[in-house]
C-alpha cells in the first residue's frame, strides 16, 4: 500500500496543544516553518488553512511533534511508580524517522532557545554569514537596572485562560500595564526622541489593548502585542503634520547622549526599531524578525547596517555590549513616567464612546440627507427651457388714436345692420 505525500492536519486546538507540549512559542514554530507568528496564530485559531509547501512543512513538523509526545512518558507517572523510563516503540515508520532527523538537524543549525519576550535582556548567537558579532550579556553593574525590558516575573507563568479566570478584566489590565508601561515609555523614547510622544504612544497602545481586551488577554504574549502597537503609534508618519511636533524638544544634557540620540533618529525607522528590539530590549533574532514583520535574514541585515551607522559616528559603541548599556543609560537619564492604569482605561473608554457617538451622528445625518434628497428629487424628466432669441422686423406697438372718417363710417354701418339672423351668414355679392 502506498502512502499519500500530503499529511492530514490535526484540528486547530490540537495544533496548539502539540506546540505547547513541545514547549515551543509561536515565534519559534514560525521560524522553523518559515512564516510569521501571525500566520501560525491564524492556523491555530482556524482562521486560515495551511496550504502549499509551507502547509506541508507545517504538517510534517506537527507529525514529528506528535510522535515525540507519544514517545515521551508522563513525568508524574514515572516518579510515582518509581520505575525506569519505558522504552520507545519498536516499530517507527520511515517517514517519522526522516521528519525527526530533519527537525533535529534544523535545531542544531539554529541558535539555542531563548527566553520569552519581556523577561529580561537575552542574546542569541548569530551563526549567519554576516558581520554581526556574537556577544553574551554580562551581569548588571552595581547600581544599574534593566529599564528597557519588562520587570521579571516572581510567580510562575500561567496559561492565558487561567489568568483570565483568576482576575477580573480590570485587574488583569492593570497588572499588564504596571508590568510593561514603564519600560515601553523608555523604549518609545529611543524610537522617537520625544518625551510627550513616547507617553502618548504607550497610552494609545494600551487604550487599543483595552478595547480589544478579549483578544489581548488570550494572546500568548500580551506584552509583545502591546509593544508592537506602541511602536506602530510612535513611528506613525502622521505625527509630522501635528504643529506641536514640528518644534524640537530639548535634547539630553550629556553631549555623548545627544550624539547617540541624533544617530538613532537619523536611522530609518525599520533599522531603528530592529536595533532597539535586539540591542536594547534584548529579543532574539527570530522574535525581532517576527515583531518587525520581516524575515530573519532581513532583520540581520537591518541590524548590521544600523550597527555600522552607529559605529561610524560613535566608534566607542562598536561593541554590541557597550551599545546595549549606552542605550540603557540614555533611556534612564530621562525621567519618563507612565500615567496610572485607571486613567488610561477611562481615557480609552471616553475615546471609544466619543467615536461611537460621532459614527452614530454621521450615520443619522447621512440617512436624513438621503431621505431629503429622495423626497425632493423630481420623478420625471423635465426638459430645460431654451434661451430666448431676438426677432427682427416686428413693428413697434402703437397706442390707439382717434378714428378716421372711413373708420367711423364703417363703424356706423356695422351698427346699423342686423346683429342676428341668416342674412349675416350669406356672402355679399361684389
Amino acid at each position: 500500500m502506498t502512502q499519500s505525500s500530503a499529511l492530514p492536519l490535526p484540528p486547530p486546538k490540537e495544533r496548539r496543544r502539540l506546540r505547547e507540549a513541545a514547549s515551543l512559542t509561536r515565534a519559534q514554530l514560525a521560524s522553523r516553518v518559515g512564516v510569521t507568528s501571525e500566520t501560525v496564530r491564524g492556523w491555530e485559531t482556524g482562521r486560515a488553512t495551511p496550504r502549499g509547501r509551507k502547509g506541508e512543512k507545517y504538517a510534517r513538523l506537527l507529525d514529528s511533534l506528535g510522535d515525540e509526545a507519544e514517545m515521551t512518558p508522563p513525568q508524574d507517572a514515572a516518579v510515582d511508580a518509581g520505575t525506569p523510563e519505558p522504552a520507545p516503540r519498536a516499530a517507527v515508520s520511515r517517514r517519522t524517522v526522516r521528519a525527526r532527523r530533519k527537525a533535529a538537524t534544523g535545531d542544531r543549525k539554529r541558535p539555542p532557545a531563548v527566553k520569552e519576550r519581556g523577561r529580561g535582556p537575552v542574546t542569541v548567537p548569530d551563526h549567519t554569514r554576516t558581520s554581526v558579532p556574537d556577544h553574551t550579556r554580562t551581569p548588571l553593574p552595581h547600581g544599574h537596572h534593566v529599564i528597557l525590558t519588562e520587570r521579571r516575573r516572581t510567580t510562575p507563568a500561567r496559561r492565558p485562560d487561567d489568568a483570565v479566570s483568576a482576575l477580573t478584566p480590570d485587574q488583569a489590565f492593570d497588572a499588564l500595564y504596571a508590568f510593561c508601561a514603564p519600560a515601553l515609555v523608555r523604549q518609545t523614547y529611543l524610537l522617537t526622541g520625544r518625551r510627550e510622544l513616547a507617553q502618548e504612544s504607550v497610552e494609545r497602545a494600551f487604550q487599543v489593548a483595552w478595547q480589544r481586551w478579549p483578544e489581548v488577554a488570550r494572546d500568548r504574549d500580551p506584552a509583545g502585542w502591546v509593544r508592537a502597537m506602541a511602536y506602530e503609534c510612535a513611528l506613525s508618519p502622521w505625527h509630522r503634520l501635528r504643529p506641536r511636533h514640528r518644534r524640537p524638544e530639548p535634547p539630553p544634557p550629556d553631549a555623548f547622549d545627544r550624539a547617540l540620540m541624533d544617530t538613532l533618529l537619523k536611522l530609518p525607522p525599520s533599522y531603528r526599531r530592529t536595533l532597539v528590539l535586539y540591542d536594547g530590549v534584548g529579543l532574539g533574532l527570530p522574535e525581532t524578525a517576527a515583531e518587525t514583520e520581516a524575515s530573519t535574514r532581513a532583520a540581520v541585515n537591518r541590524l548590521a547596517h544600523a550597527r555600522e551607522a552607529v559605529a561610524e559616528r560613535l566608534p566607542e559603541l562598536a561593541d554590541p555590549e557597550t551599545l546595549h548599556w549606552r542605550l540603557v543609560e540614555l533611556a534612564s537619564t530621562e525621567r519618563l513616567r507612565a500615567a496610572k492604569p485607571a486613567v488610561v482605561r477611562k481615557g480609552g473608554e471616553r475615546r471609544a464612546r466619543f467615536w461611537t457617538r460621532a459614527a452614530i451622528a454621521f450615520t443619522v445625518a447621512l440617512i436624513g440627507t438621503t431621505a431629503l434628497t429622495v423626497r425632493t428629487a423630481p420623478t420625471h424628466y423635465e426638459p430645460p427651457v431654451p434661451a430666448g432669441e431676438t426677432v427682427q422686423g416686428v413693428p413697434p406697438p402703437v397706442a390707439p388714436g382717434p378714428l378716421s372718417e372711413s373708420e367711423q363710417e364703417l363703424r356706423a354701418k356695422l351698427r346699423e345692420e342686423e346683429q342676428k339672423g341668416p342674412d349675416r351668414l350669406l356672402p355679399q355679392p361684389r
